[in-house]
């Protein structure tokens, strides 16, 4: 995913570019919202995401750049870069100076010149220093004519324009979050939200966070609504993700050469013990592997799986001998 935002000083087109892509940019956050108990009424994700720069989640060194450049009120052209849910996407609140485009969904050619020029060209009243935005989230996925069209725009604009060229900007990139960065905003999180939890699903949180601050919220939130109850193992339930304690333990028997307590911890793990015969697993697995090969090959999947259904009844429904 890449933005780019464009920006222009007070009644003048001036127009900042910036690139988000991503694979690689600035740190998260959530905002400071007012505490409520109706979890379940609002997205996490939305209710605390960040306003501010001093909200931002981690990657101090990136966010002290941002802090100069909107205090210097000299913003360059920026390629911000990093993994989803690191903090790329902002939240401008100056409406009128702010044209926001989500590249994957408005990415034909047509949105250049009917959109972002036309943005490019408005005269806006400013503060001293303001600039007026253009954000193109996932820009990479614009299309090949698009950019050829934004290229275009950029060498006609060139002296009231600043352009998304990586050559041209300053490059963010943002590491992942800190697992005690995270850990602290979901502290705030929690106690805002009146959760309860135990200190083991907290870390089970932040296990499959990967330093993605959406990731625990998200996970935080599914597992109250699922169980009333933050704890390790309703929090791997809804995350359908093996124990690490399990993962572990393969390791372990397979570094002792334990080929048969490997096996026995696979079948306990992947079967259930749902009895049946020999020859009836066998005719299942055959079906399914055919079922498997129509939906790979791009057939209507919900077809294929009443077909299969309607397959796996046959083979133990009594002949109709009328």
């Amino acid at each position: 995913m890449k933005t780019a935002i464009m920006h222009a000083s007070q009644k003048v087109t001036s127009v900042r570019y910036v690139m988000l892509r991503s694979k690689h940019f600035i740190g998260a956050k959530a905002s400071a919202a007012s505490p409520s108990n109706c979890v379940n009424h609002y997205e996490l994700v939305d209710k605390y995401r960040p306003l501010k720069l001093n909200e931002i989640v981690g990657n101090e060194e990136t966010v002290s750049r941002l802090e100069v450049f909107a205090r210097e009120g000299n913003v360059p052209n920026i390629i911000a870069v990093r993994s989803p849910g690191t903090g790329k996407t902002t939240s401008p609140a100056m409406k009128d100076a702010v044209l926001e485009l989500n590249a994957s969904n408005d990415r034909g050619i047509d949105v250049v010149p009917n959109k972002i020029k036309m943005f490019a060209q408005q005269k806006v009243t400013l503060p001293k220093g303001g600039d007026k935005m253009i954000i193109l989230d996932e820009a990479d996925s614009m299309t090949d004519g698009a950019q050829q069209a934004l290229r275009r725009t950029m060498e006609i604009y060139s002296k009231t324009t600043r352009f998304p060229i990586q050559s041209r900007c300053a490059v963010l990139r943002h590491t992942k979050l800190r697992d005690e960065r995270v850990m602290t905003r979901l502290l705030e999180v929690v106690e805002r939200e009146n959760l309860v939890t135990s200190n083991d699903g907290l870390e089970a949180i932040i296990f499959t966070a990967q330093g993605d601050m959406r990731q625990p919220l998200n996970n935080l939130q599914s597992t109250n609504s699922g169980f009333g109850y933050i704890n390790s193992e309703n929090v791997f339930k809804v995350c359908d993700e093996p124990h690490p304690v399990l993962v572990k333990s393969f390791l372990e028997h397979c570094v002792n050469s334990n080929i048969d307590e490997i096996i026995e911890q696979l079948w306990a793990l992947v079967c259930k013990t749902f009895q049946m015969s020999e020859y009836l697993k066998l005719a299942f697995i055959k079906e399914m592997g055919y079922t498997h090969m129509k939906v790979a090959e791009g057939v209507n999947s919900l077809m294929q799986m009443a077909g299969l259904l309607g397959r796996l009844c046959s083979k133990t429904a009594t002949p109709d001998l009328s």
